[in-house]
């Protein structure tokens, strides 16, 4: 049987969208699968049982990127396509089932949403697949010893960003003499591009207890790392969701975001937003995507640091 399976371009997006595809796989053992993502997000599949092909979708002018994608599948005949993009592929490569993502709707997780393109009930939680190597790469990265957290500082716009400050008091305050992690080394996880966002909570920590792991891993690399952790702290983002599917206790900001749709998945996972809600935060005229100002600062260290603590305390 074959498979092709047509997901995100986002990092988080395509996280999320792995329970479905670790559904068929279960479903239909022996399964050849092509995937096709966006560039960011393919190298979440490269351990992926079955994998076949991988096509990376690079948006081009005048929807070239779909015709590249035709291209490259029009000329095989598919046991079933999936379409999360809702695109127009799935209806013109020669397929016996063809399954096409609707209308976003923001009132359930993306989660439940996928899950119903299929009937499914409970939905298969996001998953992520290693291989030996992202295992002895991460062995190598977090070595074995005291316990740690993971931060992840950034986010991929600038209103989405708790201050750095925040992140640095709260590790400060969970590792230090009497915190619910006390003597607890922190990993920081983020892209290389993303160092700027990164670099305040570094040089605000102890460094001997400081794993600078910023633009060192690929994502299953970051994956593995994180499942040697006790813990991930970060913003709403696709690594918080990487976290949260390798299986970790994992806390999630939110402000300018929907937590009913984004929010962490798994019975490990929790999040805690600004008093401020979605509609209130965007309300205040500026377009999100120019703001270059964190719309997080009504989120204080104290809440977060209660929140990690009592997730800490559940998953003890």
């Amino acid at each position: 049987m074959r498979i092709l399976f047509i997901t995100a371009t986002r990092i988080g997006d395509a996280v999320l969208s792995a329970g479905l595809l670790g559904h068929l796989l279960e479903r239909y053992p022996g399964t050849l699968v092509t995937i096709a993502a966006g560039r960011a997000a393919v190298p979440l599949f490269d351990a992926l049982p079955g994998l076949e092909r991988v096509l990376t979708i690079d948006k081009r002018p005048f929807k070239g990127h779909w015709v590249n994608l035709w291209t490259a599948t029009a000329f095989r005949r598919w046991d079933l396509v999936v379409d999360l993009r809702a695109s127009a592929i799935a209806y013109l490569v020669p397929a016996r089932r063809r399954v096409i993502a609707g209308k976003r709707d923001d009132s359930h997780h993306r989660v439940e949403e996928l899950a119903a393109l299929f009937g499914l009930d409970p939905p298969p939680a996001p998953r992520v697949w290693l291989a030996p190597e992202h295992e002895a790469a991460a062995e190598r990265l977090v070595p074995a010893g005291a316990p740690v957290l993971a931060i992840g500082p950034a986010a991929n716009w600038t209103g989405k960003q708790w201050p750095a400050d925040r992140f640095a008091e709260v590790a400060r305050r969970l590792t230090g003499s009497g915190g619910a992690l006390a003597g607890a080394r922190v990993a920081i996880l983020a892209a290389g591009p993303e160092r700027d966002q990164a670099q305040p909570v570094i040089d605000a920590l102890p460094a001997e207890r400081v794993l600078d792991l910023v633009g060192e891993v690929d994502l299953l690399t970051a994956a593995a790392s994180l499942r040697r952790c006790r813990a991930f702290l970060g913003n709403d983002s696709g690594l918080m969701h990487l976290a949260a599917a390798a299986g970790i206790p994992t806390l999630g900001l939110f402000g300018p975001s929907h937590t009913r749709r984004y929010r962490p998945w798994g019975p490990r996972a929790a999040f805690l937003r600004t008093p401020e809600s979605y509609d209130e935060l965007i309300g205040r005229g500026v377009p999100l995507s120019r703001t270059q100002v964190t719309l997080m600062d009504g989120l204080s260290a104290e809440a977060v640091l209660e929140a990690t603590e009592n997730l800490l305390a559940r998953t003890a």
